[in-house]
C-alpha cells in the first residue's frame, strides 16, 4: 500500500500519544459506522469511569 500523505503520515508519527490514539479511535468509529450519538455516549461513559479510576488512584 502506498502512502498518499506522506507529510501527515509523518507528522502523525511525531503526534503526542493523545493524538495518535484520538485519530484511532475516530478510524474506529467511522470504520464501524457508529452512530454519532451512541459514540458520544459511551465516550462519556469511558470519561467517568477513567476519571473514577484517577480519582482512586494514588500515583495520579
Amino acid at each position: 500500500m502506498t502512502d498518499s500523505h506522506p507529510s501527515s503520515s509523518k507528522a502523525l508519527e511525531e503526534a503526542p500519544d493523545d493524538v495518535k490514539l484520538a485519530v484511532d479511535l475516530i478510524y474506529l468509529l467511522e470504520s464501524h459506522e457508529i452512530d454519532t450519538d451512541t459514540a458520544l455516549s459511551a465516550i462519556d461513559i469511558v470519561k467517568r469511569d477513567l476519571l473514577t479510576k484517577k480519582a482512586a488512584s494514588p500515583n495520579e
